[in-house]
C-alpha cells in the first residue's frame, strides 16, 4: 500500500485543502495521511477567519506520522507562519512537493506577509518540486508575469529543484510549465469556462504527490496529474454559491503503476 502525507489547512467545506488532498490521494488508490496546520471558516462563497495550530503540534504530528508509516511522498498547502514552515522544512523526509499557498481562491490571506523568506530560504531547498500559480510566482520573485516568456524566467528565479509554474491566470490555453534541471517542459491543456475552481491547485499537486508516492518520474507524474485536474475541473459537479469545487471523482490514470490494495 502505498502511502502520501498532506500538510496543510482545514476547508470545512470539502474543496479545498487536507479535504481536497485525502480525496485525491483516494482517487490515485494511496493511503492518506494528513498533518494540519491551520483550520479555516470558509465555504464557496469565502474565507471568514483562519487560525494556525502552535507548531509544536504540527512538528508533532509529522513524527507521529513520519515515525510509523512508511511515507512515500509528501506535500504542504497553506503553512500559515514562517514558525510552521520552518517545522515542515525540518521533519519531512523524502519527496515533497510544496504547494507555496498564500491567498485562497477568494483573495483571504493565508501566510503572513513576513512567512514568505522562510518559504524561499527554509522550505524549498528540500522540496522536489514546487506548485506556484502565477500570483504567487509574482509574489515570490517580485516580477509581472503575462506571457511564456516572463514564466521561464520567474521559474528559473525561484530557488527550488524543480518548479511548476501554473499558467490558468494566463489567457488562451491553460498550459503550465516545468522548470526542472535547467530545461522547460509544458504541458497544455484545455481551458474550461466556469466559476468551479475550488481547490485546483491543492488537487494538482496532491495527484502529483500520489503519483510520486508509486515511484514516477517527476515529469511522468505531472503529465498523468495534469490530465486528472482537467477531467475533474471540466466535470465539475456545481455545488455552492461561489466558487465550488472541482470532481474529486474524477477518474486518476494508473495504467502501468502497481496499484495499492
Amino acid at each position: 500500500m502505498r502511502v502520501a502525507l498532506t500538510i496543510a489547512g482545514s476547508d470545512p467545506s470539502g474543496g479545498a485543502g487536507i479535504q481536497a488532498d485525502l480525496k485525491t490521494f483516494h482517487q490515485h488508490r494511496v493511503f492518506g495521511a494528513a498533518v494540519i496546520t491551520l483550520l479555516t471558516v470558509q465555504n464557496t462563497t469565502g474565507v471568514s477567519r483562519v487560525e494556525c495550530l502552535d507548531p509544536e503540534l504540527v512538528t508533532q504530528q509529522i513524527e507521529a506520522v513520519m515515525s510509523d508509516l512508511p511515507v512515500g511522498a509528501a506535500k504542504t498547502g497553506a503553512l500559515g507562519n514562517a514558525a510552521i514552515i520552518q517545522a515542515v522544512a525540518r521533519m519531512v523526509r523524502g519527496p515533497l512537493v510544496v504547494d507555496p499557498v498564500m491567498v485562497s481562491k477568494h483573495g483571504a490571506p493565508l501566510i503572513a506577509a513576513e512567512a514568505v523568506q522562510a518559504l524561499r530560504e527554509d522550505l524549498f531547498p528540500v522540496a522536489a518540486l514546487v506548485t506556484p500559480n502565477l500570483p504567487e510566482a509574482e509574489a515570490l520573485t517580485g516580477m509581472v508575469i503575462r506571457d511564456r516568456a516572463a514564466m521561464v524566467e520567474a521559474a528559473r528565479r525561484i530557488p527550488a529543484r524543480a518548479v511548476l509554474l501554473k499558467g490558468g491566470h494566463l489567457a488562451g490555453e491553460a498550459a503550465d510549465l516545468l522548470w526542472f534541471e535547467g530545461e522547460e517542459r509544458w504541458y497544455t491543456g484545455e481551458r474550461f469556462e466556469t466559476p468551479h475552481t475550488h481547490g485546483t491547485g491543492c488537487t494538482y499537486s496532491a495527484a502529483i504527490t500520489a503519483l510520486l508516492a508509486y515511484g514516477l518520474e517527476l515529469p511522468e507524474a505531472i503529465c498523468r496529474a495534469k490530465k486528472f485536474i482537467s477531467g475533474a475541473i471540466r466535470t465539475n459537479p456545481g455545488l455552492g454559491h461561489g466558487s465550488g469545487p472541482v470532481n474529486h471523482f474524477q477518474v486518476a490514470e494508473l495504467s502501468g503503476l502497481e496499484e495499492g490494495s
